[in-house]
């Protein structure tokens, strides 16, 4: 239920896209760039579904990512929950959504995260409209690199089914994004949502979402050929006219469907730009070798208090104020998971000082980076983790 397909990764414009695609774009982005996919395999003139072979995608990547959605996504929501007027007290319920973790654009959500800030801003707006809303607040770039695979393609046909297995790298899975047409190009969603009042907002972002695309992909006010809506429909549909520009909408649908014209479908793209979007599926390559799920309850803190860290000051308050939480919540939220600030400080500081001292910097170095007092403070604490000096410690290379 994750909205449109969106990308994971860095890119807010092109131009950065391509710098990200042949360089780092995040200090764990260690994985190595793949080829991009083929095209989906299948026949449009048939009508039926295309089947998409992820060729680019590494052997059990997909598995790791599946349950889990991408940081721009849960972005976009919770401003909508905010606008909607849900309060902060029940966004700060929601696992994966503190701004420390939303920072690293590498970390992936658990899937019921969204699921519940979908929830929250269904009862919060449950006015026709209001899913379709969250589209109109989403400008080209917004979603990142999945904004420019939809939009720099030859055509709006073409530019779709290239990024079509790219799919499980922004969202779940189980969300399923069809493409489908005889002649005409028709852009089916599939929430795993079960909810009705949920998924009718779901499903009106995603249309809305890719009507919106597909505007800007062709500089024109396109207006669909059909809609279609698998929920029951509403009392005023003015809302919903108002936003795809015909009163041709279906409701009580089998599915949940927007239909293009094939003029509209196969028309020349001003944007295309065929070199950016090998490098932007290159990236996309990158990001989904790179990917982190936050699915422990303890990521959040783990990966604010290594920001804290790199910053120099990784005390207990800092930390605490990275996640919004008191100290005292913080350390009884440590305490049920069976550790402390202390511990895991520790173990961070371990982890970071073996690595280091392999790749030979002095130990004055590494304490000054671990926040050490100094480095007989640094020496004294190594001998407690190992039982031996630092010096003992095994390098793989020496610094000059």
């Amino acid at each position: 239920m994750s909205g449109p397909p969106i990308n994971t990764p860095t890119t807010a414009h092109p131009t950065r896209a391509r710098n990200a695609a042949t360089g780092p774009i995040d200090s764990a982005a260690t994985g190595t760039v793949g080829h991009a996919p083929t095209r989906p395999t299948g026949s449009t003139a048939t009508g039926a579904a295309e089947v998409v072979d992820v060729v680019g995608v590494p052997p059990g990547i997909g598995s790791r990512l599946d349950g889990t959605v991408s940081t721009q996504l849960v972005r976009l929501l919770l401003r909508a929950a905010r606008r909607a007027g849900v309060a902060e007290a029940e966004l700060a319920r929601v696992p994966g959504t503190d701004e420390v973790v939303l920072r690293g654009e590498l970390n992936r959500i658990p899937m019921r995260s969204l699921i519940r800030l979908w929830e929250l801003i269904a009862y919060a707006r449950p006015d026709a409209g209001s899913g379709a809303a969250i589209a109109a607040d989403a400008p080209l770039g917004t979603l990142d690199t999945w904004d420019y695979l939809v939009t720099t393609g030859p055509t709006l046909a073409d530019s779709l089914r290239a990024a079509q297995p790219y799919h499980r790298l922004v969202t779940a899975a189980a969300e399923g994004f069809d493409l489908s047409g005889d002649g005409d190009l028709t852009i089916g969603y599939r929430t795993s949502a079960d909810d009705p009042a949920v998924t009718s907002v779901v499903n009106e972002y995603v249309l809305a979402y890719y009507l919106r695309r597909a505007r800007e992909a062709t500089g024109r006010p396109l207006i669909p050929t059909r809609v279609r809506f698998g929920h029951r429909a509403p009392t005023d549909r003015s809302a919903l006219i108002d936003v795809f520009g015909t009163d041709n909408i279906e409701f009580d649908a089998g599915s949940d469907e927007i239909t293009f014209h094939p003029d509209d479908a196969t028309a020349p793209l001003p944007r295309a730009d065929p070199a950016l979007a090998d490098l932007l599926r290159s990236h996309a390559d990158l990001v989904l070798t790179s990917a982190r799920p936050i699915a422990d309850p303890l990521d959040p803190f783990r990966i604010a208090l290594a920001a804290a860290l790199d910053a120099g000051d990784p005390a207990l308050s800092r930390v605490a104020r990275h996640l919004a939480m008191s100290d005292r919540t913080l350390q009884r939220h440590l305490a049920t998971h069976d550790t402390s600030w202390r511990t895991e400080l520790d173990r961070l500081r371990h982890e970071r000082a073996t690595a280091l001292l392999a790749e030979g910097h002095s130990t004055t170095t590494i304490a000054h980076r671990l926040a050490f007092t100094d480095d007989r403070a640094l020496r004294k604490a190594f001998h407690r983790w190992t039982g031996s000096p630092p010096t003992t410690a095994p390098r793989t290379r020496h610094r000059p």
